[in-house]
C-alpha cells in the first residue's frame, strides 16, 4: 500500500524539466508526464481516501493522481465546489470537470451554480457541462436563451470563460439543426478565435468554420 510521501517522492523523481517548461507555458506548475500519473493509477486502482489525501497535498502532479484514483459519486457538491475553488492548474480543472464532476450525481446542480458565478474560472466548468448536456442530453435545456447569452457575454469573457462558451456555441450550431444558422451568424458577428493559430490538419475553434467542419465529417461519414 503507498502512502502519500511515497507518492510524492516517485512523482518527484519522474520530473522532467523539458516537461515542466512546456506546462508551464500552459499555466501547468509540474513536469511529470500524463502518460507516468496514468500509468502510477493504474497501479494504485481506485483508492478514494487516498485520493483526498493527495488532493490536500496541494501539489499539481499529486491532485491529478488523485483525480484518477478517486471516486466521483463519493464527492458532495460542495466538496467538488471547493476542490474547483482550490484548484490552481489549468489540467487540474480539466481533469476535475471531465473525470469526477461530469460522472457525480451532482453535475446538472454544479451546472447551474457554476454558470451564474461570478468567478470565470468557476463559470467556465460550468459552460463546460453545459457543453456536454447540449451533445448528449439536452432535453430540457434552453438552446435559444443559452445562445442569448453567449451573444450577449462570451466576446468580453477572460480567455478560458470565452473559450469555453465558444465551445457551447459550436456544440449547439453541430447538434442542433434548427439552431445552427443562429450559432453560425453569432459566431461570425463576434469573430471569436477567428484568428486562432490553428496547426495543419486540426480543426479551427472559430465557431463558423468548427461547425462546417464537423457538420460535414458527419455527413460525409
Amino acid at each position: 500500500m503507498s502512502t502519500v510521501p511515497e507518492l510524492i517522492a516517485e512523482l518527484a523523481a519522474l520530473e522532467n524539466p523539458k516537461a515542466r517548461a512546456i506546462n508551464e507555458r500552459h499555466g501547468d506548475d509540474h513536469g511529470v508526464g500524463l502518460s507516468a500519473i496514468r500509468a502510477i493509477a493504474k497501479r494504485l486502482k481506485t483508492q478514494h481516501e487516498l485520493a483526498i489525501e493527495l488532493w490536500a497535498t496541494d501539489d499539481t502532479a499529486a491532485q491529478l493522481l488523485a483525480l484518477l484514483v478517486c471516486k466521483p459519486k463519493e464527492f458532495s457538491a460542495d466538496q467538488l465546489d471547493s476542490m474547483l475553488r482550490e484548484a490552481r492548474a489549468p489540467k487540474v480543472i480539466d481533469w476535475l470537470v471531465n473525470y469526477v464532476v461530469k460522472k457525480s450525481p451532482h453535475s446538472e446542480a454544479l451546472r447551474l451554480r457554476w454558470t451564474a458565478d461570478t468567478n470565470p474560472t468557476v463559470a467556465a466548468a460550468g459552460w463546460a457541462l453545459t457543453t456536454e448536456r447540449v451533445a448528449k442530453r439536452a432535453d430540457g435545456l434552453d438552446l435559444a436563451g443559452l445562445l442569448d447569452t453567449i451573444e450577449a457575454e462570451m466576446q468580453p469573457a477572460p480567455d478560458r470563460l470565452q473559450w469555453e462558451m465558444n465551445h457551447t456555441l459550436a456544440q449547439i450550431g453541430i447538434s442542433h439543426v434548427d439552431q445552427r444558422d443562429r450559432a453560425i451568424s453569432i459566431g461570425e458577428a463576434l469573430g471569436v478565435l477567428k484568428d486562432y493559430p490553428t496547426p495543419p490538419n486540426c480543426t479551427s475553434p472559430y465557431a463558423p468554420t468548427w461547425i462546417a467542419e464537423i457538420v460535414r465529417r458527419q455527413t460525409a461519414g
